[in-house]
């Protein structure tokens, strides 16, 4: 299956900072792909370049063949979903639900408008009115029911409350499934889109730190689990990635690197060895090594 996005050697700069540095990958077609990274990594510029907004520096990008920048094709068969999206304030969510159905080819205005119903979005509403929570929700709601081969959110769920941000992960899963396409979806609550994402695509350091399957991501660390004495004593070989404390119990994230026999010592122990949820392999996979919260009060406590 050929990839609906690739990229040789893309290098975006502005003025003299340089965002992103020479970035090869290949998204597959029909995939929701989860892009992470810290604030600044450059998710944002790289969904622009994708989506034709703005122009690569250097390298070559294609977008199911072509290249995005100033393309009417990838411009029909993709839409671009932020809090920046730019709609006449004076037009109420009706009409340009209307304007929607002209441009995006598969369309569905009833999906819709049973969305807005649910969202307890009033078509008659002006635009201009739209608090910053309900307008993400309505951007959200035009990207699912635009259903474009390409389909990218950015930051889609900001100023959604929890039930809203649950809601939107719930409905664009089940439209996907019953309509696939290529979406990319950036957030920072990794922890609440996680149970979507095929794969994972994490940009670090100005490059790609990661792109796979989330399973492959999960499977480069490994939770170790026990009394913090216990833990101190059998498994200060291995570089502690992330640490927190839950009541007796401390859990170590480290790097999945262990033999049989070595598992078999920490088991013997006491020490329960579990797998990490992609969320805790994002946070291992982006230097999170000055372990959690917990280390301010033990700190203290020491002091």
């Amino acid at each position: 299956m050929m990839p609906a996005i690739t990229m040789q050697n893309v290098t975006k700069t502005y003025r003299k900072l340089t965002i992103l540095d020479q970035v090869n990958l290949a998204i597959r077609e029909n995939v929701i792909t989860g892009v992470v990274g810290r604030n600044g990594a450059g998710k944002t510029t790289l969904m622009k370049m994708i989506s034709g907004y703005t122009k690569e520096s250097e390298g070559e990008l294609r977008v199911f063949g072509e290249r995005p920048f100033n393309s009417l094709s990838v411009s029909a068969n993709s839409i671009f979903i932020d809090d920046m999206m730019n709609f006449p304030d004076a037009l109420s969510l009706e009409e340009i639900l209307v304007e929607c159905e002209r441009f995006y080819a598969n369309w569905d205005g009833e999906l819709a408008r049973r969305l807005l119903e649910y969202f307890s979005l009033p078509l008659m509403l002006k635009h201009r009115v739209l608090s910053k929570g309900k307008r993400s929700t309505f951007y959200a709601v035009v990207g699912i029911s635009a259903r474009c081969p390409l389909t990218m959110f950015d930051e889609p769920i900001t100023g959604m409350d929890a039930a809203a941000r649950r809601d939107f992960y719930r409905a664009l899963l089940k439209d996907y499934i019953a309509h696939p396409r290529t979406i990319l979806l950036s957030s920072h609550h990794m922890e609440e889109m996680e149970d979507l994402l095929e794969d994972i695509l994490l940009i670090d350091g100005k490059g790609i730190g990661f792109h796979g399957p989330v399973t492959e991501l999960q499977e480069k660390f490994v939770s170790l689990q026990g009394k913090l004495k216990v833990l101190e004593a059998h498994a200060n070989r291995y570089a502690v990635i992330h640490r927190s404390t839950t009541g007796p119990l401390a859990e170590w994230i480290v790097d999945n690197e262990h033999t049989a026999e070595e598992l078999q010592e920490l088991k013997q122990a006491g020490i329960r060895i579990a797998a990490v949820s992609a969320s805790d392999a994002y946070l291992a996979m982006t230097g999170q090594t000055r372990g959690g919260v917990d280390d301010v009060f033990d700190a203290m406590e020491r002091a």
